[in-house]
C-alpha cells in the first residue's frame, strides 16, 4: 500500500488526530518495558546540511547505552510516537526520534484539528510527503548517527540499530547503507515502498549495509506488492546478511497505537522480534 494515500483501514480522521494529539489513552494502552530502567527525555535540535531539525530524545538515565534512531510514519513525531521511544528507551537503548519534514515545517507537523480526509489535509500530506525522498533520508541518517555518536549517553562501543514504521522503513535502509560502519539492525514495521523499480529502490542500499534485519510486513501491503518479501529475502542472503522477513495478520498501520489499523497481539509480537535482534546484533 502506497503510504501517501491513507486507505480507509489507516485513515486518520479529526476526531481520530485529536486523539493523538492529547495521546492520553494511547499511552496508557502501549504496555511499558519489563523492567523498565528510568529515562531522561528532552526535546532537542539537531544541525544537518539542511538544516535545524527537532527531534526528541529519550535515554537511560545512568550509565551509557547502545543507540537507536526511531523513524515515524507519515504523520510525523507526535505524542505516540515519543510514547514508544521512550519504552524503547526504558528497554536500556538511547533513542533519538526525528521531525522528518523540519525543512518545511516544525513540530506539529499536522495541526490536531486537521481532516486528513479533506482537500486540506491531502494537500498537506502530499506537500510534506514529497520532502522525504531518498537523498534526504540518507543526509538525515548521517546527522543522526553522527550525533549520537557524540552524545554522552552512548555506549559508542556497541553498534547501533534503527527502526522505521510506514514511510520510516526505507529511512532504516538509506542509514544503514550510509554508516555502515554503525548500524549493526534494521527494523521495519509495515514499511512502504521498500521494494520499486526505481533506482533508488531501498532494497538496492542492501549490498552496502552491514546490518541484520527485521522486516515485518502488512497483509495488505503484501497484496499489494507480494513480490517485495521475495525481493528482500534474497537480496539480504545474496548480501550474505540476515533477516527476518515476515507477513503479519494485520492491516498497514498495526504497529502504530491510535492507528483505526492497530493490532495489540500482531504488535507486541513484532515488537518482541525487534527486541530479541537489537539485543544480538547491538553488540
Amino acid at each position: 500500500m502506497c503510504d501517501d494515500v491513507l486507505a480507509p483501514d489507516y485513515r486518520f480522521t479529526r476526531r481520530r488526530l485529536g486523539a493523538l494529539a492529547a495521546s492520553a489513552t494511547l499511552i496508557a494502552a502501549l504496555p511499558r518495558a519489563a523492567h523498565a530502567v528510568a529515562v531522561a527525555e528532552s526535546d532537542i535540535v539537531v544541525k544537518t546540511p539542511d538544516g535545524e531539525a527537532e527531534a526528541y530524545l529519550v535515554h537511560p538515565s545512568s550509565g551509557k547505552a547502545p543507540a537507536v534512531i526511531l523513524w515515524v510514519d507519515i504523520l510525523g513525531l507526535r505524542p505516540v510516537y515519543r510514547q514508544v521511544a521512550k519504552r524503547l528507551a526504558e528497554s536500556g537503548y538511547a533513542v533519538v526520534a526525528p521531525n522528518p519534514y523540519y525543512r518545511v515545517t516544525k513540530l506539529p507537523a499536522f495541526p490536531a484539528d486537521l481532516d486528513m480526509t479533506s482537500p486540506a489535509g491531502v494537500e498537506r500530506r502530499t506537500k510534506l510527503r514529497a520532502t522525504v525522498i531518498p537523498e534526504t533520508q540518507t543526509v538525515d541518517g548521517i546527522a543522526f548517527t553522527a550525533f549520537l555518536e557524540k552524545h554522552p549517553a552512548v555506549d559508542v562501543g556497541k553498534k547501533m540499530g534503527t527502526v522505521g514504521f510506514c514511510m520510516g522503513g526505507a529511512y532504516t535502509m538509506f542509514t544503514a547503507a550510509a554508516r555502515p560502519d554503525r548500524i549493526g539492525a534494521v527494523a521495519s514495521f509495515h514499511g512502504t515502498r521498500l521494494v520499486t523499480d526505481q533506482p533508488s529502490s531501498p532494497h538496492l542500499a542492501i549490498p552496502t549495509m552491514k546490518a541484520a534485519g527485521l522486516f515485518c510486513i502488512a497483509q495488505d501491503d503484501d497484496k499489494a506488492t507480494p513480490n517485495a518479501k521475495d525481493v528482500l529475502r534474497a537480496s539480504f542472503a545474496q548480501a550474505k546478511l540476515s533477516a527476518e522477513v515476515e507477513v503479519y495478520s494485520a492491516m498497514h498501520g498495526w504497529c502504530t497505537p491510535g492507528s483505526d489499523a492497530y493490532n495489540a497481539a500482531e504488535a507486541e509480537r513484532a515488537w518482541a522480534r525487534m527486541m530479541a535482534l537489537f539485543k544480538t546484533a547491538l553488540v
